[in-house]
Order: structure tokens, then C-alpha cells, then sequence
């Protein structure tokens, strides 16, 4: 059989093994943390409580800006579960995402399933999925997941549409972001 590419195989066979875990393990997805990185438009939106002013009652109504998009993107860093976001972060103007920052993110997450999610802290449950850049498959990232007891959900390289965050989470906060 003539595969269309050479990681076919591969990806074929993370899929299986992970269908195949799923299907023996129905808590599978309750345990496991998603994680990905993508560009979002930034917005710094007031509530009505914020916006509201004091006014005499014979004075004029406030003007209101029109509410419009940011011009600036920003790259977010997420982190999610079955229960919802577990840790999030903006990643700073002109800072790379290299294995260095991806560590300190990382140390973020620990910190956060901790406090977020004790029950999957305490009985060392929690996996994580992350897709596997460059970044996130160093060796420094290999060495801290495993110095920590952090299991890691098998994914094919260069693989990216195994990353949930794309169709979930992502996809529906640009969508939000479009609409305002």
C-alpha cells in the first residue's frame, strides 16, 4: 500500500492505540489536559459596571466609543479539560516560544491542576496532550514531564489536528472575537 505521506503510518497507529485506550478506559478524556497555543486578536472590553459614570440628571448622556476590534494579535497559550479552561496565559510581545518559556508555562500548568483540579492531582491521574512542536518536544520538557510524574498523551509529529484546541476552543473565541 503506497501511503501519501511518510508519517501516514504513524499517525494511523497514535489513533489507533489512542481509540483502542479510550474504548477500555470510558474516564479517559475526564483526565486528560489539553494544551496549544494560537494568535488572538486582543481586546481589553469594559463591563457596564466599568463604563458607568456619575452623572447630574440634567446632564448630557455620555458619548460611548463604538466597540471595534483590536488591531493588535497576541499569541495565547491555553490549557483545558472536560471541566473547562485550567490555565491560560498571553504570551508577552516579542517573546518566542521556545522550550525555556514552554517550561515556565509548564510549571504554570502544574501549579494550576493542583489547585484547580486536586481530585486528578492527588491520585496522579492528569495527562497531558499537547501537540508536539519543537518547543514542547525538547529534551529540558521531556525532563521536567518526567521528573514530575506528567504522563503525555502519545501524538504523531507534525500532527497538529489532533489538537482539540483547534476545533473547540480556539475556534469558537475567534468566532467570538469576529462578531464584536
Amino acid at each position: 500500500m503506497m501511503w501519501p505521506c511518510a508519517e501516514c503510518p504513524l499517525r494511523l497507529e497514535v489513533s489507533q492505540n489512542m481509540l483502542d485506550y479510550a474504548s477500555g478506559n470510558l474516564g479517559f478524556l475526564n483526565i486528560v489536559t489539553t494544551g496549544d497555543e494560537s494568535w488572538v486578536y486582543g481586546c481589553d472590553l469594559e463591563t457596564k459596571a466599568q463604563s458607568s459614570q456619575w452623572k447630574h440628571s440634567t446632564s448630557p448622556r455620555p458619548k460611548k466609543a463604538r466597540q471595534v476590534q483590536s488591531n493588535i494579535k497576541v499569541m495565547l497559550t491555553s490549557f483545558f479539560d472536560s471541566c473547562g479552561v485550567v490555565h491560560h496565559k498571553y504570551v508577552p510581545q516579542g517573546q518566542n516560544i521556545n522550550k525555556e518559556y514552554y517550561l515556565e508555562v509548564l510549571r504554570c500548568l502544574r501549579d494550576a491542576v493542583l489547585s484547580k483540579r486536586p481530585d486528578l492531582w492527588a491520585g496522579r491521574t492528569w495527562q497531558l496532550h499537547h501537540v508536539s512542536a519543537p518547543a514542547h518536544s525538547s529534551k529540558l520538557i521531556q525532563t521536567f514531564l518526567a521528573k514530575h510524574n506528567i504522563p503525555v498523551v502519545q501524538q504523531a509529529l507534525y500532527s497538529p489536528n489532533m489538537a482539540s484546541c483547534d476545533f473547540w476552543l480556539f475556534l469558537h473565541l475567534k468566532t467570538q472575537l469576529k462578531r464584536t
